[in-house]
């Protein structure tokens, strides 16, 4: 694939885009984030991170602004209603795992699929990281569908998933909310329908736009079945080739694409700290 124009102009910009793997994730040398991002250094940005599903950053000692204006380059930012609340900036989620409460990501997933219209992406950044450990795997879902059996990719034509805030409703019960309050969030967040296979809206190239944490069933189909070929899509991004490993650092900067590309935050470091924020850029409706 020829990149985008944007992407050969790097080298004019100062920017040096490094795969991180052949097939997903790229490091991106010689920007400062703290200094405000021109119009034309953000396409160049966007452009890497829809050719590469992920960008990565490095050594960004950044304030929470500043993470904001740079995610702001790319969106609308959303306020994430089940995560803990930051009066000051509630567009900034925290995510801290210590001895007392360990990591729970580490399930493959793009996030907040049970929106009606999920994530463009996510712009997570470390404040503190263990010193071993705490990895995020990142799968390409785009190579996963180019892979599929002809025979998949046409009997998933057109076919539509329901998508679920479950978990989150778990915990909202474990909270002591009662159902008159959860079903505020439940009319709030109705279950969408997603398309199976999503088209990427900038680059039209097709993926396989279902998860294990929030997708529920493939609608129409036959219980069984629905969850038998759920469960083998579910599987793709587990694939090694289609896959690249991140290792954290203090003030690293991860930018993954959540409409091509799905994350697993390997929990193997407690009773260590990990301590994230993350900004994510709202998306558009899945076709």
């Amino acid at each position: 694939m020829n990149a985008p124009a944007e992407i050969k102009n790097a080298e004019a910009l100062g920017l040096t885009i490094e795969p991180l793997s052949p097939n997903i994730g790229a490091t991106i040398h010689g920007i400062d984030l703290s200094q405000p991002v021109s119009d034309e250094l953000a396409a160049t940005v966007r452009a890497a991170l829809v050719d590469h599903k992920v960008v990565f950053f490095r050594d960004q000692e950044i304030t929470v602004e500043q993470h904001l204006d740079f995610a702001r380059k790319f969106g609308e930012l959303e306020v994430h209603p089940f995560g803990p609340q930051n009066a000051e900036y509630p567009e900034v989620l925290g995510i801290a795992h210590d001895k007392d409460n360990k990591g729970r990501e580490n399930i493959w997933h793009s996030d907040v699929t049970w929106r009606l219209e999920p994530s463009l992406g996510s712009i997570l950044r470390a404040r503190e990281v263990p010193a071993k450990g705490g990895d995020t795997l990142f799968a390409n879902m785009e190579m996963a569908y180019d892979e599929l059996p002809d025979d998949f990719k046409e009997k998933l034509d057109g076919a539509v998933a329901v998508h679920d805030f479950a978990n989150f409703r778990h915990g909202l019960r474990k909270k002591g909310l009662s159902e008159e309050e959860i079903e505020v969030y439940n009319k709030r967040y109705p279950n969408p329908h997603h398309p199976v296979i999503r088209t990427h809206p900038e680059s039209g190239r097709k993926s396989i736009y279902v998860n294990l944490a929030f997708t529920q069933y493939i609608e129409g189909w036959d219980r069984t079945e629905s969850d038998a070929m759920l469960q083998f899509l579910y599987s793709r991004a587990a694939t090694p080739e289609y896959q690249c490993r991140f290792s954290w650092e203090n003030n690293s900067i991860a930018f993954w694409d959540n409409r091509s590309a799905q994350h697993y935050a390997v929990s193997d470091y407690w009773p260590a700290v990990r301590r994230m924020e993350r900004v994510t850029v709202i998306g558009d409706t899945p076709v």
